[in-house]
């Protein structure tokens, strides 16, 4: 195609099929959910849906800690994990911020790995939760973990402000 003014370029055989190849990848980046879009905000929601979720045994010799309610070993391999570091779950529950680091670290793994499964921040959010009490993300909607898992995604949807 000839356009006044500009200079003429014939395409070489077979370039079509590279350009139209091309586009296809490009806009395959956009069509991809990505794991971005769970983020530090979408985390932190979560973190503190789980916090507002824990159970309340009225046993202070339950043997779980913080406002989490966590079990120890839980907390001495997963700080050991995030910061190099074994805590001791006394450090641990006089502690809330680091506390919500090492969880943050934690639980953004599985909250994004959740995502990348379901595609679905609410099921992702309910699957994260299941993993959480059971160390099975596939029990979110059987019982009893399945009123655990709606109970935490409600306060998500309320701490991100979702209905």
């Amino acid at each position: 195609m000839k356009i006044e003014g500009l200079p003429s370029y014939k395409f070489p055989r077979g370039a079509g099929r590279a350009v139209l190849a091309a586009m296809f990848v490009v806009a395959s980046f956009w069509t991809i959910p990505a794991l971005a879009e769970i983020g530090d905000p979408q985390i932190a929601a979560f973190v503190e849906a789980l916090r507002l979720s824990a159970p309340n045994t009225g046993n202070p010799n339950d043997g779980l800690y913080s406002d989490w309610k966590i079990k120890w070993e839980n907390i001495l391999r997963w700080s050991k994990r995030c910061t190099g570091t074994e805590m001791e779950p006394s450090e641990f529950e006089a502690n809330p911020e680091k506390a919500r680091e090492i969880l943050a670290c934690i639980m953004g793994k599985v909250l994004r790995e959740q995502y990348a499964i379901s595609k679905d921040e609410s099921i992702a959010v309910r699957r994260a939760a299941s993993w959480w009490m059971t160390g099975d993300p596939d029990r979110y909607y059987t019982s009893p973990t399945d009123s655990y898992t709606r109970k935490v995604l409600e306060f998500y949807r309320g701490i991100r402000g979702k209905t």
